[in-house]
């Protein structure tokens, strides 16, 4: 009996009836638990809270159209958040236990996997921070490797408007490309400000000559020509995304479309036909417009409809996603029957 109604999803948090959780003491993890409680207990001067040692991950899993639970490339969720945490300076999560984790958490909550008709999802989230008391600006000794679901609709319910942002997302150098808490904590009065502009997003520009496009505050951009390319930005501090390596993949793979990643500058977006976000929240969310400081860009993009483009790589996406386009060896990875 499913936990879970599908017919009335948001993103927001759901409390589910399990999850996981593992701790790191004396130099090595234990061997994890599942738990039922959602709670934290930490001392006020855990390192998480004085110097925002943590980082995440996000993955979801799928009820297919013939009956199963999957979930989308953890491995490479896995890869990333060794990443994150090389460069937190925090013990990586060994990969093939942060697999099975995922895959043990979904399973333990598969009554709350939407169901497939409704196109929500499973939203899975891994998470690490440093947990003992710290007061000097050092690393924590402690550390604890969570992981917690939430039933979830869409992110963004219809084409997007995004402005261009005076505010850097990440500093040259610095942790742009990790999915560390501290990035998105950087976004969020920018983010506040575009919504009271009344815009969904900022567009972020490169932190060093503010010239080239990087990402919004929580998703990748991707643009596509008007002969049918597909162009991403590319630079040092922007988060490789999951979900945009895959669609990189999968049109040059599967769909037999260009792609080009290079660095985009800002004054030549309004050369092309089509924009979208990407990402393990947003999918592929269609842009309708940007505005540069007053100049107004528009794409090819009604409110409720992406572009010709974007349509193509959204439905190939998300029919490997839920089993009705056939996806590459290895990236669909079966936890259960639904």
């Amino acid at each position: 009996m499913k936990k879970v109604d599908s017919k009335n999803l948001s993103f927001n948090y759901t409390q589910t009836d399990m999850r996981y959780v593992a701790e790191y003491k004396n130099g090595k993890w234990d061997e994890g638990r599942m738990t039922d409680d959602p709670y934290i207990r930490m001392n006020e001067c855990a390192c998480v809270l004085q110097y925002a040692q943590t980082c995440f991950e996000g993955l979801k899993a799928y009820e297919t159209a013939d009956g199963r639970i999957v979930c989308f490339r953890p491995d490479l969720n896995a890869e990333r958040m060794v990443s994150s945490c090389k460069r937190m300076n925090m013990p990586e999560f060994p990969k093939d236990k942060f697999v099975q984790a995922v895959k043990d958490v979904v399973k333990a909550n598969k009554d709350f996997v939407p169901e497939y008709s409704s196109g929500g999802a499973l939203y899975v989230r891994p998470f690490m921070y440093g947990k003992d008391p710290i007061i000097n600006v050092v690393s924590a000794n402690e550390f604890e490797f969570r992981i917690f679901t939430l039933p979830v609709g869409s992110y963004f319910k219809k084409a997007l408007s995004l402005c261009v942002s005076d505010y850097d997302r990440a500093a040259p150098h610095g942790t742009g490309n990790i999915k560390a808490g501290l990035n998105y904590a950087m976004s969020l009065y920018p983010t506040m400000e575009a919504k009271k502009a009344g815009f969904n997003e900022n567009l972020y520009l490169d932190p060093a000559s503010r010239k080239y496009v990087e990402e919004t505050g929580g998703t990748n951009v991707m643009f596509v020509t008007n002969d049918g390319k597909v162009v991403t930005p590319k630079s040092d501090s922007i988060l490789p995304s999951i979900t945009k390596r895959s669609i990189i993949q999968i049109a040059r793979e599967e769909l037999g479309i260009e792609v080009e990643e290079r660095p985009v500058e800002i004054k030549e977006i309004s050369n092309f036909k089509e924009c979208f976000l990407c990402g393990t929240a947003a999918v592929i969310s269609p842009v309708r417009m940007v505005t540069d400081h007053g100049k107004e860009i528009t794409f090819d993009t009604s409110d409720n409809e992406m572009g010709p483009v974007t349509r193509k790589l959204y439905n190939t996406l998300t029919g490997m996603q839920k089993g009705t386009v056939k996806a590459p060896e290895g990236w669909v990875v079966e936890i259960c029957k639904a």
